[in-house]
């Protein structure tokens, strides 16, 4: 058959589950929170009414419960847009291939992926511990590169204008991925809102400077000084272009929420981190619990 899905293409553990997820279709909701950080996940199911499921294996682990009617899935992907990869095909292969015939389903199915992650900011009026929502997001890494990926004619602008404001010298080639609009209208509304960059690495893809010699020297610099219309780049982190470009390749909606820790332009770290990432925690719970 002509969507018949080899073996070596979707590898399954041998009791049938999702290979590095480790999951079954039946374990994972249509709401699907990602966190990066493992002990995360159960910062966030501490808060369900009911947890059914508690897998793990490697760096992704999985509660999945309810608050409430609400059910809701809460995965650790670890860091960057390599483990995105994986994840999100790994989600959509449970919820949109037969395992057992190894095809396509007939009727696809589109999952709420929400993203609660630690970011740092690159304008200096974003202030510490708030909640900012990427509308969007480029990205420095490569994964979107292998996959179909189109844009409107004002998103393939805009991606352009990012490149020529780039030099030459630092050999990136960037790609760009927007938010899922259903979520922004329901979850985000009230919300900061800005255009995310999405980096490679945390050190010098990040444009800081340990021991390891830089080739994009200014790089922040870059990042700030950038806007197109009204939009310009708020913050920086590992997994939101990823998440975004593979959601729009494979049909679901996402949208990601950033827990402001550090501001990289007045070089500011957040007094109460732990404090902060429970009250965003929550905030984004009740936003998904009381959402229609």
């Amino acid at each position: 058959m002509m969507n018949y899905i080899s073996e070596t293409d979707l590898i399954l553990n041998a009791d049938g589950s999702a290979y590095h997820i480790n999951l079954f279709p039946h374990e994972v909701a249509d709401t699907i929170i990602t966190v990066g950080d493992q002990d995360r996940v159960a910062e966030v199911s501490k808060h369900f009414d009911h947890i059914e499921i508690k897998k793990g294996k490697r760096e992704f682990v999985t509660h999945t419960g309810r608050i409430g009617q609400k059910r809701i899935t809460v995965i650790s992907t670890g860091i960057g847009t390599d483990n995105i990869d994986i994840v999100l095909n790994e989600l959509d292969a449970l919820v949109n291939i037969n395992l057992d015939t190894r095809t396509v389903n007939s009727q696809l199915k589109s999952l709420d992926i929400i993203r609660i992650g630690t970011s740092g900011a690159v304008q200096a009026d974003v202030e510490l511990d708030t909640l900012l929502v990427s509308s969007a997001a480029f990205g420095l890494d490569p994964l979107m590169h292998y996959y179909q990926h189109s844009l409107s004619a004002h998103d393939a602008a805009l991606l352009q204008a990012f490149k020529e404001a780039i030099p030459a010298s630092y050999q990136l080639c960037p790609y760009y991925a927007s938010a899922g609009q259903a979520l922004l209208d329901t979850l985000a509304t009230d919300l900061p809102r800005g255009i995310t960059i999405t980096a490679p690495g945390f050190y010098t893809p990040q444009g800081r400077q340990v021991r390891a010699q830089t080739a994009t020297p200014q790089l922040l610099s870059v990042l700030q000084s950038f806007s197109a219309g009204n939009q310009r780049i708020t913050n920086l982190e590992m997994e939101t272009a990823g998440i975004y470009g593979l959601a729009t390749n494979l049909g679901h909606q996402a949208i990601s929420f950033n827990v402001i820790l550090a501001n990289r332009v007045t070089q500011q770290f957040s007094k109460q981190p732990l404090v902060v990432m429970e009250q965003s925690i929550v905030q984004v719970l009740e936003r998904i619990t009381n959402s229609k």
